[in-house]
C-alpha cells in the first residue's frame, strides 16, 4: 500500500512531523549554559531522597473543575533505608503546601524553589516504616501543549460539562500533587482518591475499589493500584464517561479491558478500540504478558492526544486511523492502526513496566515503543509490513544531537529517540540475524527487568550478553553521536573494497548485501578492505533494514 501525496503536501507533512518529534530541548544544551541547581534537584538523587524508600501513596484529593483547583492530602509511607534526618519533597508553583505531619506533629520545612526540605523531629531507624501527610492546594498549572508540556488540561464536552485531565511527563507530577519527584523510586502500590461534582467520573490507576456519594452533590473515587508505578504514570481523568468493557484470554489468563470515553462518542469508540485485543495479542507474543493483570487495562478517552499512564492509557486521537489522520512512514501501513492506542499501549512494556531512572535514557521508553509499533503490524500482516514502515518513517528522522540527554539533570536526548531509535533496534534485529531468538530477547528482557526502573547500561549489558554480540560501540555509535553509519565501497580490479565511514572508533557492524539475488555478509571496519567474492559492474545493494547511509566513491578518491 502507498499512500499518495502530492509534492507539496508531502513538504509540509514532513515538516509537520518534525515539529511534532522535537522534544524541546533546553537552551542549557544548545548553547552549553550551565544547568541550574533547580536542574540538579529535580534530575538528581540527592542526599535528602537516597535515604528513604517511597512503599506507598495515598493521593487523597478535591479537584473543583469551577475554580481549577486541586486540594487535599498526599501520605508518603517510606522505608528507612539508612539513618536521615532531612527528607526532600517537590512540589511546583503555582501549587503550595499548607503543611507537613508526622505522628500528628507539624513539622518545620524550609523551601528552595520547587523542592520542600522537612526536617523530621528525630534521626529514624534503619529498617523502620514510617509515614509522612503532606497537605496542600492550588491551581496547577494549565498545560500550554498537551501531552508534551505538563500540566492539567481544562475543557467541556459536547454538553458543557468539564473534561479534565493530566499529562506531566518530563516536567514531573510535582506540577499537580507533591510527591518525590524522581523516577529512581516508586511506591510499591498506591490508592488514589479523588472527589469531583456529580454526574462527573474520575478514572485513575488500577482497579475501582470503592464509590462514596455524598450529600453535597459530589463523589469520591477510590482506585488502587497494586504494581509499582512511576509517578508521571499517575492519572486522573475526569468527565461524564460512559463505560464499556471487554475479557481478553491473555497469557495469564482473563484480563479486564475497560474503556471510558465521551458519551457523545460512545459508538465509535466501540468500533476503533478493536485495536486493544488486537494489540494484546501482538504485544503478548512479542514482549511476553501484560504486566499488570492484576490493575487491568483501561483505555480513557481525555482532551488531548494520549498518553501512557500505567494501566490508564489515555486516548484522544479523534477516533481515526494513523497519527491525527496522517501515516508517518507514508507508505500506507501507518494506517492500518490507531496510532495512539497501539503506541501508547506499547509504553505498558516499555515505561510502565520497564522503566529509565534517568529521563537521559528516555530512549528505552520511546525507541522500544515507536518499535513495537512496527512489531504489530508484523504479527498481524506480515515481515514486510513492518519493515517498510520502519523504512517509511525514516523521513522523520533529524540526527541533530545525541539519542541519549544529559543525566542528573532532568534531560532528555533528541527526539529521534522515536523512530531512529526503533530503526536502531531493528538493525541490531538484522545483525542477529534470528528472529526466534530476538523474540525470545524482548520477552526476557520483560521478565529480567520485571516492575523495575533501568539506565541505559543495563540495557546495553543485558542485550550483548544474550545476543553474544560485541554491541558497546554500536550502542556508543548509535545512543551517543548523532552520526549514522556510511557504508563507503569501490570497484578496481574485481574487488569490491568497503569500509565504515563516520563511525566510533572499533565499530564494526556486519553488513548484508544483495548482488544478483544472491546475499553475502561483509565485516567492514573504520579500515578498506577488499573481497573479490561478488562480481564487479553487477549492482550491490546493502539491506534496506540496516540503518546506515552508502556511497560509492571513485577508486583512488578515498
Amino acid at each position: 500500500m502507498k499512500l499518495s501525496l502530492d509534492f507539496t503536501s508531502t513538504y509540509i507533512f514532513v515538516l509537520f512531523l518534525c515539529l511534532i518529534f522535537s522534544l524541546p530541548i533546553t537552551h542549557a544544551q544548545q548553547m552549553g549554559i550551565p544547568y541550574t541547581r533547580q536542574d540538579s534537584l529535580r534530575g538528581s538523587i540527592t542526599p535528602e531522597r537516597e535515604w528513604w524508600d517511597l512503599v506507598f501513596y495515598h493521593l487523597d484529593i478535591e479537584v473543583d473543575p469551577r475554580k481549577k483547583t486541586i486540594e487535599g492530602t498526599n501520605t508518603v509511607h517510606y522505608k528507612v533505608l539508612r539513618e536521615g534526618q532531612l527528607l526532600q519533597i517537590d512540589l511546583q508553583e503555582p501549587m503550595r503546601i499548607r503543611s507537613f505531619r508526622q505522628d500528628e506533629k507539624e513539622l518545620a520545612y524550609k523551601r528552595e524553589g520547587n523542592a520542600y526540605f522537612v526536617r523530621l523531629p528525630s534521626p529514624q531507624k534503619p529498617g523502620s516504616v514510617h509515614n509522612l501527610e503532606i497537605s496542600y492546594e492550588g491551581n496547577p498549572r494549565i498545560s500550554p501543549n498537551p501531552p508534551w508540556s505538563g500540566g492539567l488540561t481544562w475543557k467541556k464536552d459536547a454538553k458543557g460539562k468539564p473534561f479534565i485531565a493530566n499529562s506531566n511527563q518530563g516536567d514531573g507530577a510535582s506540577l499537580w500533587w507533591p510527591c518525590k519527584d524522581h523516577m529512581y523510586d516508586e511506591p510499591d502500590s498506591m490508592l488514589i482518591s479523588v472527589n469531583v461534582p456529580d454526574p462527573l467520573m474520575n478514572i485513575s490507576n488500577g482497579r475501582l475499589r470503592q464509590t462514596e456519594k455524598h450529600e453535597d452533590g459530589t463523589s469520591t473515587y477510590h482506585w488502587f493500584v497494586s504494581n509499582p508505578i512511576n509517578n508521571y504514570g499517575v492519572n486522573i481523568s475526569i468527565a461524564d464517561y460512559a463505560h464499556f468493557s471487554e475479557d481478553y484470554q491473555g497469557e495469564k489468563g482473563p484480563l479486564t479491558l475497560d474503556y471510558y470515553v465521551l458519551k457523545e462518542n460512545l459508538d465509535k469508540a466501540r468500533v476503533q478500540f478493536k485495536d486493544v485485543p488486537r494489540l494484546m495479542r501482538a504485544f503478548e507474543y512479542w514482549f511476553g504478558p501484560y504486566p499488570f493483570y492484576e490493575d487491568g487495562f483501561k483505555l480513557i478517552e481525555v482532551p488531548y492526544l494520549g498518553m501512557e499512564h500505567q494501566s490508564a492509557v489515555t486516548y484522544g486521537n479523534g477516533y481515526q486511523q494513523g497519527y491525527k489522520g496522517k501515516d508517518f512512514s507514508e507508505t500506507g501501513w501507518g494506517m492500518t492502526f490507531d496510532y495512539i492506542i497501539i503506541h501508547e499501549a506499547g509504553h505498558e512494556w516499555f515505561a510502565n513496566n520497564i522503566t529509565y531512572r534517568d529521563i537521559a535514557d528516555m530512549w528505552i521508553h520511546e525507541s522500544f515503543t515507536t518499535y513495537s509499533e512496527s512489531l504489530f503490524l508484523d504479527y498481524h500482516y506480515g515481515i514486510n509490513a513492518g519493515n517498510a514502515y520502519l523504512q517509511g518513517a525514516r523521513q522523520v528522522i533529524k540526527n541533530d544531537i545525541p539519542i541519549i540527554g544529559d543525566y542528573e539533570v532532568n534531560q532528555r536526548g533528541s527526539g529521534d529517540m522515536y523512530f531512529k531509535g526503533a530503526n536502531i533496534l531493528h538493525t541490531l534485529r538484522q545483525w542477529i540475524a534470528d528472529d526466534e531468538k530476538w523474540r525470545n530477547i524482548l520477552r526476557e528482557m520483560n521478565e529480567t527487568f520485571y516492575h523495575q526502573t533501568v539506565t541505559t547500561n543495563d540495557i546495553e549489558t543485558f542485550l550483548a550478553k544474550r545476543t553474544g554480540l560485541p554491541l558497546q560501540s554500536f550502542f556508543d555509535q548509535y545512543l551517543r553521536t548523532a552520526d549514522v553509519p556510511l557504508f563507503q565501497f569501490y570497484w578496481k580490479d574485481d574487488q569490491l573494497f568497503f569500509r565504515w565511514k563516520e563511525v566510533v572508533d572499533d565499530f564494526a557492524m556486519p553488513l548484508k548485501i544483495s548482488q544478483n539475488g544472491k546475499t553475502n555478509w561483509l565485516k567492514p571496519t573504520s579500515e578498506w578492505q577488499s573481497t573479490t567474492d561478488l562480481i564487479e559492474k553487477e549492482m550491490i545493494e546493502a539491506d534496506p533494514n540496516f540503518y546506515i547511509y552508502t556511497q560509492q566513491i571513485q577508486p583512488g578518491s578515498e
